[in-house]
C-alpha cells in the first residue's frame, strides 16, 4: 500500500500500536523515518528502533516503551505539516508544545532535529509533528 503522507503513517502505526498495547510496530523504511526515530528514542519515547529487511525491503521496526504502569509514554502524537498544507516556522518563532513538556520535530537545512535543538542552533524549518 501506497500513502502520500508516509511520516504521518508512521505516526499513525506508532499511536495505534500504543493503544493495542504491542512491544514492537514495522513500518516501510525511509531515511526520514529513521531520523524520526532517532529523535523519538533520544527523547525517551520509544525504546529502540533498528532497520531490518522483510520480502527484500527495508522496514523500520519500532520498539514501544510503556511506563512501569503499562500505559504507554506517548500520550499524544499529531501531524503538523501536511503534503497539502506545509506550516513552516522561523528560528525565533518555534513554538513550545505544552509549555516544553512535548517536542516537536522539525526538518532544517541542517537535518531532522528537535524544535528545542532548532532553536539553540538557530534555525527554522518545516515542523513535522508534536509528541507529548
Amino acid at each position: 500500500m501506497v500513502t502520500s503522507d508516509s511520516v504521518a503513517d508512521m505516526l499513525t502505526r506508532i499511536r495505534n500500536g500504543f493503544r493495542a498495547k504491542h512491544s514492537k510496530v514495522d513500518i516501510p523504511a525511509s531515511k526520514l523515518k529513521v531520523e524520526i526515530a532517532r529523535i523519538l528514542r533520544e527523547e525517551g519515547f520509544i525504546a529502540n528502533f533498528k532497520v531490518i529487511e522483510e520480502e527484500g525491503k527495508p522496514m523500520l521496526r519500532v520498539y514501544l516503551r510503556y511506563a512501569p504502569s503499562k500505559d504507554s509514554v506517548i500520550i499524544h502524537v499529531e501531524r503538523v505539516s501536511r503534503p497539502g498544507c506545509r506550516v513552516y516556522a522561523e528560528k525565533r518563532r518555534i513554538p513550545k508544545v505544552l509549555g516544553g513538556l512535548g517536542i516537536n520535530i522539525l526538518t532544517t537545512s541542517r537535518g531532522v532535529m528537535t524544535g528545542k535543538e532548532a532553536r539553540r542552533i538557530g534555525v527554522g524549518g518545516e515542523i513535522l509533528c508534536n509528541v507529548w
